[in-house]
């Protein structure tokens, strides 16, 4: 048994950041186990099929929650996520494996309950495509839902409208059913009461509206639409959009004044480069416009999209095509991951748990130091707040 054992210790996850990693990206104390789970959203629009009648959609959600490990248990899985990219490759597989640090099926960790956090992948992507942060901040004391959004999985793409209505109401449904149905194995640990959405480019996109960022309604891609028009629901309490796709021209998902209709704590990540959601014309004039939320941006130098998804798996054939869906030009994955970790933990912390002391993290010290980071480390990237009305 020793060899197995030996074996894991050193299996590098995508969720335990390296030594150089901020003070808040290491795990959390509790094991992490893992389930799939289907859920199904009834009589939802087929906009693919305008004239189609009502149907039920079905999503496939990969959870993550603290467990209880019985002896000799281990927190570890491996994930089957389909290959990026949207035509098949001959020479780069389908599909690929990688380790994950969670046991398929643990125990639930008994006698607390957690607040709840969705995550929503981009166009395309998957519910095992953000690992990085899902089984890391599971393991701090959170139940962690990603979705695999019908029409938009790697491999399973179809029409881009239908991405544009669904990313709300998927992401809400999810977080309606695992903070209020009393079936599921969740359902003695939920904090019904507290939930938040982690959105990653279309996913981000979805974030911004769910928590009430309202769409443009002269928008040329959105307005013809039947967007749903959905209240944020009462738990519900902040949004992380990472690299939100939709305010670049000529989408223009939001105006000034519907941005307002944002009024959650919200944190944005941008890379000042991205060429897919726009910088200046993009996440960061969204993040301008949302005057009514209590908000941080993160904004990484020289960055581009890729800010959000898990590193290229090794050990795995990819082309040109592969490694740029996974990896950036200039930043180590590795590293804009840990910094996720860092102020992604302190802004959960601090609005799902009222953990106040958290806010010092995002806040500049004598020359420009931040809390958690590690003498002349915290370079690169910047990091800035507004309260609301600003």
């Amino acid at each position: 048994m020793l060899l197995p054992i030996l074996l894991l210790a050193q299996t590098q996850y995508y969720s335990v950041p390296n030594l150089d990693a901020p003070e808040l990206a290491k795990p959390g104390s509790f094991e992490v186990g893992v389930r799939t789970l289907e859920i199904t959203n009834p009589q939802q629009p087929d906009v693919l099929k305008p004239n189609s009648p009502l149907a039920d959609r079905t999503l496939k959600l990969e959870v993550w929650y603290p467990a209880e490990l019985k002896a000799g248990e281990r927190s570890h899985t491996v994930y089957n996520n389909p290959m990026v990219g949207r035509a098949p490759r001959p020479e780069v597989p389908n599909r690929f494996e990688f380790p994950g640090r969670a046991l398929r099926d643990a125990a639930i960790k008994s006698g607390s309950k957690f607040p709840v956090v969705i995550v929503s992948h981009g166009y395309p992507g998957s519910r095992t495509f953000m690992t990085w942060v899902t089984e890391n901040i599971a393991s701090k004391g959170y139940i962690v839902a990603a979705i695999d959004h019908t029409d938009s999985v790697h491999g399973e793409v179809r029409g881009f409208q239908s991405t544009l209505v669904n990313r709300v109401p998927d992401q809400l449904f999810t977080l309606k059913t695992l903070s209020t149905d009393k079936n599921l194995f969740l359902a003695s640990v939920v904090d019904p009461e507290r939930g938040a959405i982690i959105g990653y480019s279309m996913g981000g996109y979805g974030a911004v509206a769910s928590g009430g960022g309202a769409y443009s309604p002269v928008s040329a891609m959105l307005k013809q639409l039947p967007l749903p028009n959905l209240p944020v629901p009462e738990n519900l309490k902040a949004i992380v959009a990472i690299a939100p796709w939709g305010a670049q021209p000529p989408v223009e998902a939001w105006t000034k004044e519907s941005a307002k209709g944002l009024k959650l704590p919200s944190l944005f990540i941008v890379g000042t480069q991205d060429d897919v959601s726009g910088y200046e014309q993009g996440v960061k004039k969204l993040y301008d416009w949302s005057t009514s939320s209590n908000r941080c941006l993160l904004t990484y130098q020289n960055a581009r999209h890729n800010t959000g998804g898990n590193p290229a798996p090794s050990g795995v054939t990819l082309d040109f095509a592969g490694i740029q869906s996974f990896e950036e030009p200039v930043w180590r994955k590795d590293r804009i991951i840990a910094i996720n970790l860092h102020f992604i933990t302190a802004f959960l912390d601090q609005h799902l748990k009222a953990d106040s002391a958290k806010q010092a993290y995002f806040v500049p010290g004598d020359k420009g130091a931040l809390k958690g980071f590690q003498p002349r480390w915290a370079l690169g990237f910047d990091v800035s707040c507004q309260t609301a009305g600003q």
